[in-house]
């Protein structure tokens, strides 16, 4: 009978954690978490970030990478490509391609100038698996328009976790251009050359008076 019952107590602690491995999270809540991470962090740090933007990469692979779906992001930008890949390749390809992210996610960042900013309020989900989710850098002179940074975000089919995936800054999506940009060198060249010149980016320097480029 003891014996039993600490089989059942024991399958019941079993089914709890794993309901709550596999918990849908959200997406609202923790875009609020982060952000708040982000542009607090920012705010303490922000004599250190003037003087070295670069310091913004740090922020972000900290505070932001942790929400962020960057295997999935990566293959969409390899689309069929990533089949044909062996495992050493995508494996580089993927390393390559997180540093470019911290780097494209720190440049977008970098727009932040000690601006108050609001986190879109949260929607209905039920149905969903693709929502996007808004900040906006309030400009402290009111006839300026805020600042637009939307975050894509996914619900994985399996686990059924929200991450995000593609930043949108002020209107131009990361993702889509970088499959418009890059299908020509991955055509022409094969992923090793995208691979290398996602390195490249990566190390780009932050320019926080430049556009988003890359």
């Amino acid at each position: 009978m003891i014996i039993r019952l600490k089989q059942t107590i024991f399958l019941v602690l079993t089914l709890v954690f794993s309901a709550t491995a596999f918990a849908e999270n959200n997406p609202y809540n923790e875009m609020q978490v982060a952000a708040d991470k982000i542009f607090n962090t920012m705010k303490s740090q922000s004599s250190a970030i003037k003087a070295n933007p670069d310091k913004l990469k740090n922020i972000v692979r900290t505070d932001l990478l942790p929400y962020v779906q960057v295997k999935y992001a990566g293959a969409l930008i390899l689309g069929n490509y990533y089949k044909s890949a062996t495992d050493a390749q995508r494996t580089a390809y993927f390393n390559a391609f997180e540093n470019y992210l911290v780097q494209a996610f720190a440049q977008a960042l970098s727009m932040y100038n000690g601006q108050t900013y609001q986190v879109e309020p949260a929607s209905d989900l039920n149905g969903k698996n693709l929502i996007s989710i808004r900040i906006l850098l309030i400009q402290p002179d009111k006839n300026q328009q805020p600042l637009r940074i939307d975050f894509q975000w996914r619900k994985n089919s399996v686990t059924s976790e929200w991450k995000a995936y593609d930043l949108i800054a002020e209107g131009v999506s990361m993702i889509t251009t970088k499959q418009n940009e890059w299908s020509t060198i991955l055509r022409q060249d094969g992923i090793d050359a995208l691979t290398k010149q996602l390195s490249d980016l990566a190390n780009r320097k932050i320019d926080p008076n430049a556009k988003q480029k890359g």
